[in-house]
């Protein structure tokens, strides 16, 4: 294992905002897409700082079975990709005022409009673009509208939406007028319970459309004009409150539209592959930052497979790892994946940049760039080994990495009103010498696990909880230089996770892992009176990490876990439990 002291003077150019993403518009950027499908697709692996015509191919070549979903800003749109892509059929969603071309040259074989948070009369209101519903008629192609979606069909078709006398928020009863079209698998009668969220109403139906469902209160719950291919549905059938939701868009997808369940990892893992080659010339080298994860790992993994020896990887150590976390993955980069990797102490260089910052944002900004800067001096290095410079640099980049840094449609701001941004998405340098390939930047994280084990990488390995980019600079609120916070935290986490898989429950929790509070509280130690710090314990269960519950532990089990933290840990007289839900809060502190 060899190990760099960094001693470079770095420096930090102003963060770049990726410029193929418009807000929430994935346009441009690497596709894990089905086969077949002709290698000359015009889905670029690579996510380059600048727009760049040469990096599309002829959409004209793209044959697949893509479901477009248009993204108007509602919290479940994340969830129709999930369940549509659950179904073995390959979603994509982008944003939802996106340009008719855009649209078009994705070749979509059905296209979902999403709910949203606005009302269609808003002047600010998102719409889908000019001619979209000549464009959907002309090619037959299906379109589902889902609560906003469905009041802009009827409205841009010739009916009228209002405000309802009475709103519906929350689980109410419909029943189907119509055993046709959504509903041909149901009879006259049927009812089902499903998850309204609207204001606004449909109170009169453009020509050739008839409602299908009402709601108990009499309210339109589904519309529908066959011979146009138009639906609509003004619940929500992708929450697990509809509990009929994913019966009613299985039908959708495969009576209504015709599409085929074909998509599977074992395709986009081929596909992945075969660009990689074609992308990366027979002699151009790649470098890839591994940061112990199982996201950056796969994607090293999945690269080192298409090209080999020619990818180079770096663990920087930033100051920011939990405790013996640098020993613990070099030995498995090393003995279980066989990966060509340079261990890089950058600990002063990363802490004195923190040194005095507090806001969540700037130093996430800061770790993003000095990532970067690392990298380029990195690649810099292997140019005088090689004679050759490195092109490329490997992210592994994921797709809700990309949601959370962009803001909501209708929103009016293209970058700004986020989430928070991740380091790999939102924290680029303008200048940065590198293009990215970004693999796996369309997938969520249960995915690329499978993708992981189709491709060999230990099980135990690919079952780590998530730990994010920036380190524990998210997990201590504040300037995370200050004292001796990060040796509290890194002890404190480690008995905490050590705890959890003595208990056999790890495998049962997304994502677990301790804060350090920066507050001192008082305490009583030993017939003594105490002011120490608070640790908080957060654990969490989810599926993609675009959701998320906490998870709840038995009281007996907190109770010790609390004893051994206040015993063990020295500056600690008080544990928290986060019992916090995502949403309204994000998994991580900061």
């Amino acid at each position: 294992m060899r190990i760099y002291k960094v001693g470079y003077p770095l420096c930090f150019p102003p963060s770049l905002k990726p410029s193929h993403l418009s807000s929430w518009c994935i346009n441009a950027i690497p596709i894990p897409l089905p086969l077949p499908l002709p290698l000359t697709t015009h889905y670029p692996l690579l996510s380059s700082n600048t727009e760049s015509e040469n990096s599309l191919m002829d959409p004209q070549d793209v044959k697949t079975n893509i479901v477009l979903i248009l993204d108007f800003g509602s919290q479940y749109t994340h969830l129709i990709t999930r369940r549509i892509r659950a179904l073995n059929v390959f979603s994509l969603c982008i944003n939802g005022t996106s340009s008719l071309k855009s649209i078009a040259d994705l070749n979509p074989l059905a296209i979902i409009l999403s709910g949203g948070p606005h009302s269609v009369h808003a002047i600010d209101a998102p719409c889908f673009p000019s001619g979209f519903m000549e464009y959907v008629e002309s090619n037959k192609l299906p379109v589902l509208g889902i609560c906003y979606g469905l009041q802009l069909i009827v409205q841009k078709t010739g009916g009228e939406v209002r405000v309802g006398e009475k709103q519906e928020y929350g689980r109410m009863e419909i029943e189907v007028e119509k055993a046709c079209g959504l509903f041909g698998n149901k009879k006259v009668g049927d009812r089902q319970s499903v998850w309204m969220s609207h204001g606004d109403e449909a109170v009169k139906l453009p020509e050739g459309f008839e409602v299908v469902a009402r709601s108990k209160q009499g309210s339109v719950a589904a519309v529908e004009n066959r011979e146009k291919r138009l639906y609509g549905l003004q619940y929500h059938p992708e929450v697990t409150h509809s509990p009929e939701g994913m019966e009613t868009l299985r039908y959708f997808l495969f009576d209504i539209c015709g599409v085929t369940a074909g998509w599977k990892m074992e395709d986009v893992l081929e596909e992945e592959l075969k660009i990689i080659k074609e992308t990366v010339g027979p002699d151009d080298h790649v470098i890839c930052g591994l940061s112990g994860g199982v996201d950056s790992t796969v994607a090293a993994t999945l690269v080192h497979k298409a090209i080999g020896d020619r990818l180079h990887c770096a663990f920087v150590d930033n100051g920011l790892l939990r405790f013996k976390e640098r020993a613990r993955v070099m030995e498995t980069f090393e003995k279980d994946l066989h990966l060509p990797v340079t261990c890089i102490d950058a600990t002063e260089q990363f802490l004195s940049k923190l040194k005095g910052v507090t806001e969540p944002e700037k130093k996430r900004k800061i770790i993003g760039n000095e990532f970067i800067c690392i990298f380029d001096a990195f690649a810099h290095d292997l140019e005088k080994k090689l004679q050759r410079k490195p092109l490329y640099l490997v992210q592994g980049t994921l797709y809700p990495d990309v949601i959370e840094s962009c803001p909501p449609p209708g929103s009016g701001r293209t970058h700004s009103h986020t989430i928070k941004s991740h380091h790999n998405v939102g924290g680029l340098p303008k200048d940065m010498k590198l293009k990215l390939i970004e693999p796996l930047k369309l997938l969520f994280k249960d995915e690329v696990r499978e993708l992981g084990r189709i491709m060999g990488v230990p099980v135990s390995f690919l079952k780590r909880h998530p730990f994010p980019g920036p380190g524990l600079a998210v997990r201590v609120p504040g300037d995370v230089t200050e004292g001796n916070r990060l040796d509290i935290l890194r002890k404190a986490d480690d008995i905490f996770i050590q705890a959890i898989k003595d208990a056999g429950i790890y495998d049962s929790i997304w994502q677990a892992f301790a804060v350090f509070m920066p507050v001192l509280t008082v305490g009583v130690q030993g017939d003594q009176r105490t002011h120490s710090y608070a640790i908080a314990l957060r654990a969490v269960t989810s599926h993609d990490g675009m959701t998320a519950d906490w998870y709840y532990f038995d009281h007996k089990f907190l109770a010790d876990l609390s004893t051994r933290i206040c015993n063990e840990v020295q500056g600690v007289n008080r544990v928290l439990l986060d019992i916090t839900s995502k949403p309204p809060a994000t998994i991580e502190w900061e």
